[in-house]
Parts: structure tokens; sequence; C-alpha cells
């Protein structure tokens, strides 16, 4: 069997997230049907994470395994493309080592959440519309303190099957273009609901709703229960996985 890596982008307003779902319309079965079709054979892909539903991703990457051996990428790319609906768009295929993992090989991964302060239709379903006045000096000092925290049991969602809350963040950021706000988070792991939970619990701080002091309560409580709500899904996107420099093969 030869293993490939995927890189692609999707909106994922009209899908339930990447992962496979019995009742529900998912990124990962739309790219599965694709990949069978074109290789005349049953494909499973195997993704960088899950997603929630409604979040979007400019980078994705994913892997999968066939018999097949794939010669020309550029147009394999082509007949993809030809394939999937006009919401997501494979960038490159090549292969890689055997035991490459989408999931597991990646060394970081970087999200950004946007808030949009006024209303326009052109970015709605790719930012959370909010018009309140927000303290984004004060955010990006909580920020700081996101950067020296490992534990982050406080922004996870409950009952997961992960085998550890620890993650280590290199950037965790706030900055303002135009009519934009944008978090931007980079970390070597993420947990389920991790990025909306903190984003959701930074603008309770930014409105005044929690001083910094409660903020740094919140992280050292280890209790999802004490942080705030999480934002909505459409003002999150996945932008970047980095891997290993010789995880490709060409």
């Amino acid at each position: 069997m030869n293993r490939y890596f995927i890189e692609l982008s999707f909106k994922g307003t009209r899908y339930h997230g990447w992962q496979l779902q019995p009742n529900a319309e998912s990124v990962q079965a739309v790219i599965d049907n694709a990949l069978s079709m074109l290789l005349h054979e049953p494909v499973e892909t195997t993704g960088a994470g899950r997603t929630d539903a409604g979040v979007h991703a400019l980078f994705f990457t994913a892997h999968f395994d066939t018999s097949q051996c794939i010669n020309d990428y550029k147009h394999f790319v082509y007949k993809m493309n030809a394939l999937l609906p006009r919401d997501m768009v494979i960038h490159e295929v090549y292969p890689v080592k055997p035991d490459s993992h989408a999931r597991y090989s990646a060394v970081s991964r970087t999200y950004t959440y946007r808030v949009c302060r006024t209303r326009d239709p052109f970015i709605d379903e790719l930012s959370w519309s909010y018009s309140g006045v927000l303290d984004i000096d004060l955010m990006n000092k909580a920020c700081e303190m996101l950067l020296k925290t490992s534990d982050f049991t406080s922004f996870s969602k409950l009952h997961t099957d992960v085998k550890n809350n620890i993650c280590i963040l290199t950037e965790a950021v706030w900055n303002e273009n135009g009519n934009q706000l944008v978090f931007t988070i980079t970390g070597n792991r993420f947990l389920r609901n991790m990025v909306r939970a903190i984003v959701g619990t930074l603008v309770d701080l930014g409105r005044g709703r929690i001083s910094l002091e409660k903020f740094v309560e919140i992280i050292d409580g280890k209790d999802r229960r004490m942080a705030g709500f999480s934002a909505p899904a459409q003002g999150l996107m996945l932008t970047g996985i980095s891997y290993p420099a010789d995880i490709r093969l060409t």
C-alpha cells in the first residue's frame, strides 16, 4: 500500500465538522467518496484532527492508503477538484513515508478566530459579529498568561477520549485589522472546543465581565464550568499545520 498526504481547504458552514458522522454530512465523507471514485477502490482518510460543525480550514491535511500508484500529482488534484463541491478544494497530493500520520506526525497547529465589529454580509459566515467594546490590551495580557500555561482542562470539552489536557502554546495574540479583531493561537496540540472556549472567556474579560485575576483563577481551577461560553463556530479557522521537513518523499 502507498501512503499519501493531501492538503486542502474547506468552508465548514454546511458540514458537521471533518469527522465522519452517521446521520450528517462531513468533510471527510465528501473527500473519501471522491478519492474512492477516482482510485476505483474504497479509500478512508485520516485527518489531522477533528473540527466542530461550522468551523473552517484554510489549511488542512489528511493521509490515505491506496494500492494505486499516483504518478501525475497535478492531474490527480485537477480530477479531485472536479469531483468536489465548490466549498472545498484540494491543493496538493504527495507521497509520504509509510509511518507518516496526518494527526500524530504534526509538530504544531495554528488557528485564527475572527470577530467582526460591524455587520458585513461578505464575511458573515467566516466571523463572529460582535459590536460591543472590548479591552484588547487586557485580553492580550491574559494571552501572556496562556503562554505560561500547560494544563488547559478549564477550556476542554468534558468527557473526551484524550489521555491528558497538556498543550504547549507558542503564540496567543489579538490584533486589530480594520473592522475585525483577529485572535491567533499556535500550539503543539489542541483539545476539543479549546480555542472557542478560550475566545469566549477572553471576550468576557475584554467586556469587563471578569477580571484578569479571575482569568488566572479559571486557568488554575481546571474546571470547564468556571470558564466562559464557547464562541460561535463560524469565526474559527484552522490556518496552518507544520510537519517535519523529511516527511515527504518527493
